[in-house]
């Protein structure tokens, strides 16, 4: 197993397989990524990324994007990782809009479940958040827990003065769908400062209520011990990464970006390990080990006590 310098274990890979989207969503931060890459991934080259990963010890993997589900060869790409010796956990976060016509295949070639970006059950704001439709997310959802991808996540980035109010509407609707909600405060990451002190919304209130109607509340210690409210019939999780020590002391994250370099931390640019190029170049697994082992080399808190 991978430790940083800072005794933070490394078992948790996001690759990223493209920053293309169907969507504008304008508070995305797109894993970090700061500008659109000149090049992607081929499916040999992730595979091959994932697989040095797990031989050093990393056992959960989550596709992300963009829009990982825009891949052409996003079903072979699930059914080559989830076949790797050693992989505990194959996931995937994504709007869901094309889940309903993939959530099927994609479960039978291993992946075993997903998040779905999912801001508001108001079409209007649906539509002027992310330029998409509700419905086509509605019935995504909806494949995917028919799928079995268990447990379907629902993210809700929660935005000030546009879907605050439907917290417990959303909760609602995660208890009749089977699926659970996850509160996400918006970071400051690919957004302007401007943006980000308008819309940012602090969850204390709203943990506050949480922890007065759960049956029960647990800390979340394999995810930065971030708190989880067993209500009634449905569970929420609560991620708040803003200045929060606890969130970075606690981090077991190594990123690849969608043009094969690896990122040590969701909110820095400047510490990137390029892996793709000496890939291209002929070098051997070794050699992309070494790569790796610099990369959580690099890794240190962002937010430090």
């Amino acid at each position: 197993m991978l430790y940083d310098n800072f005794g933070r274990p490394v078992l948790n890979l996001r690759v990223s397989l493209t920053q293309r989207c169907n969507y504008r969503c304008p508070y995305c931060h797109r894993e970090g990524e700061a500008v659109s890459p000149l090049t992607e991934m081929s499916f040999d080259e992730v595979v091959r990324i994932v697989r040095v990963a797990v031989s050093l010890g990393i056992s959960r993997v989550k596709l992300t994007g963009g829009e990982p589900l825009l891949r052409s060869d996003i079903l072979e790409i699930v059914k080559e990782i989830a076949e790797l010796r050693g992989l505990r956990d194959l996931s995937m976060t994504t709007n869901g809009t094309l889940l309903s016509s993939l959530a099927k295949e994609l479960r039978q070639n291993g992946l075993r479940r997903v998040n779905v970006n999912f801001p508001t059950l108001d079409a209007k704001i649906y539509w002027e958040l992310t330029g998409g439709n509700l419905k086509d997310a509605l019935e995504g959802i909806g494949a995917a827990v028919e799928a079995g991808l268990y447990p379907v996540k629902l993210n809700m980035l929660v935005l000030l003065g546009v879907n605050e109010k439907e917290i417990f509407r959303m909760i609602g609707f995660a208890r009749r769908s089977e699926t659970i909600l996850q509160l996400i405060e918006l970071e400051p990451v690919n957004v302007d400062t401007s943006y980000y002190l308008r819309f940012h919304y602090a969850l204390d209130g709203v943990e506050a209520e949480l922890e007065k109607q759960a049956l029960q509340v647990r800390a979340r210690g394999d995810m930065q011990n971030r708190r989880v409210y067993f209500l009634p019939g449905v569970k929420v999780e609560v991620v708040r990464p803003v200045e929060n020590t606890e969130f970075c002391g606690r981090c077991a994250r190594l990123r690849v970006t969608s043009d094969g370099r690896l990122k040590p931390c969701l909110m820095r640019n400047d510490n990137l390990v390029d892996v793709l190029t000496p890939m291209r170049n002929g070098a051997d697994d070794e050699e992309l080990r070494q790569l790796f082992m610099e990369a959580v080399r690099r890794r240190e808190p962002y937010y430090r006590a």
